[in-house]
């Protein structure tokens, strides 16, 4: 994919924390419109991919670029460059303290200065859209963890962001609350929304996916479509990988 295609280009990069080489020789683009979902086992290097992305990690080498502009080289507007980010983790990190409309009216009225009633418009409609406008005056506590993630993502929405990141969304959930947080995720997806996902579940990659990345030990194994990928992956260890998580 050419760079002038890409939202999201990340080349040769690694990172390491002290002696542990967590990411070896990167290289990854994110078309726009595009739904990459990034697999693979536990300490591969995903989490770090997608800090390294939104420039909350610095990398040691290579580059980073999304929108056309170098993170690492952001300084300042670093911060303007976060803002058009979405990122939701495994834990929803809402404010207990404020009801769930503030918590979405938060970004946009602290950081980029929407006037109050707009961004309380603005929440309303994302809240709608995440399928939980009845909550709007609740605080996060009373609120069931499935609930708490799509506000989670009503509150990356709220900043109009250009990407959203999603960091094993639904790992801290119980089974049944799984569905309705990977349902709004799927719906995002068809509506054209530029997404990099970190997950386990592979019946959103087979779904939603253009294309599923495999990642083990720091470095990108095997990429390619999800027909493909499930069913002729091409490397040993992308199919140890799926005969120990789909068990064949």
């Amino acid at each position: 994919m050419s760079s002038g295609s890409a939202l999201v280009e990340l080349s040769k990069v690694n990172k390491s924390f002290g002696r542990l080489h967590v990411l070896k020789d990167v290289d990854l683009s994110v078309g726009m419109g595009e739904v990459v979902v990034v697999l693979g086992p536990s300490g591969s290097g995903k989490s770090t991919l997608l800090r390294c992305v939104n420039g909350l990690e610095p990398v040691d080498s290579g580059e980073v670029h999304f929108d056309g502009k170098d993170v690492s080289r952001a300084g300042r507007s670093i911060h303007k460059l976060r803002s058009e980010i979405g990122m939701v983790f495994q834990q929803f990190d809402l404010f207990p303290h404020l009801s769930v409309i503030n918590n979405v009216m938060l970004g946009p009225v602290e950081v980029k200065r929407v006037p109050k009633a707009e961004a309380r418009n603005m929440a309303e409609q994302l809240l709608e859209k995440v399928g939980i406008p009845e909550k709007a005056d609740s605080y996060p506590a009373e609120l069931s963890g499935g609930q708490q993630q799509r506000v989670a993502i009503a509150r990356g929405l709220a900043m109009n962001p250009k990407l959203m990141m999603f960091d094993e969304p639904t790992s801290a959930l119980d089974p049944e609350m799984i569905k309705e947080v990977l349902d709004v995720m799927l719906d995002l997806a068809k509506e054209g929304m530029t997404m990099i996902v970190v997950t386990h579940e592979m019946g959103f990659a087979r779904h939603a996916a253009k294309r599923v990345v495999f990642m083990d030990e720091g470095r990108v194994v095997e990429e390619a479509a999800p027909e493909a990928f499930f069913s002729t992956p091409k490397q040993d260890r992308t199919k140890a990988f799926l005969s120990k998580i789909l068990g064949h």
